[in-house]
């Protein structure tokens, strides 16, 4: 692990991201469990470009208070509500964008436009269903990969199109993960300034005045100098 403190090295950009969706929820099982498995293997669709303003991911707890007669301030902080959520704006008109924003799957309609195309047909219900996807966010430096994995999640919000002559179509979304055995979702990197704290614990439970004993240490850089450690 790398030494903590001020370190450049530990700065992160996300110039190289994308975002991938699997219409139905996967179970845990057929999850990516690295930040380079193949996703089209699993079923997951590229959506392509995103606006410059990139993802948002938000991670978010509500708590309350607990006040009781006896104390003037709380004496306790409990969780109300949890949520993990992902916002972007997609630009690239395709089937998976469109199908995303608008909650419901492209029918062929079995005729040609004047122009010779085939035509498609997707209906916008009075009384949708909401329908759950899978999700994955890719985002990575020259330093390290990172990916967030949402096995179950919803179209929770969506913005408004605007149809102009000088401006693309864009596709705001929010997405909010749902609860899967316990998870929102998990985050695989391969970045090495991440991973255990460096710790040191006696190799014995006590230690009687006078003696010694032998220390054992993790999380430490190979060049680390360890010096001052009080007991």
């Amino acid at each position: 692990m790398a030494a903590t403190g001020n370190d450049a090295k530990q700065i992160r950009f996300a110039p190289n991201g994308e975002m991938w969706v699997h219409f139905g929820a996967l179970p845990v099982s057929a999850l990516p469990k690295s930040v380079d498995e193949d996703l089209k293997a699993s079923g997951f669709i590229p959506l392509g470009y995103a606006s410059e303003e990139g993802t948002e991911i938000t991670p978010k707890i509500e708590t309350e208070e607990l006040s009781v007669w006896q104390s003037s301030v709380p004496v306790l902080r409990y969780v109300k509500s949890a949520a993990f959520q992902v916002k972007s704006t997609l630009v690239q008109v395709n089937d998976a964008t469109t199908r995303l924003f608008y909650g419901a799957e492209w029918v062929k309609t079995n005729t040609k436009s004047a122009a010779g195309r085939e035509q498609y047909r997707l209906d916008i219900a009075s009384n949708p269903d909401l329908a759950e996807v899978s999700l994955v966010i890719d985002w990575s430096d020259d330093a390290a990969h990172y990916r967030a994995v949402i096995g179950r999640a919803m179209v929770g919000d969506r913005g408004s199109i605007s149809l102009t002559r000088t401006k693309s179509q864009n596709y705001e979304l929010t997405l909010d993960a749902l609860d899967a055995a316990g998870t929102l979702g998990y985050i695989l990197t391969d970045d090495s300034s991440v991973g255990s704290m460096p710790k040191v614990s006696l190799m014995s439970g006590s230690v009687e005045a006078g003696h010694g004993t032998a220390l054992e240490g993790s999380g430490f850089d190979k060049s680390s100098d360890v010096n001052g450690i009080a007991a």
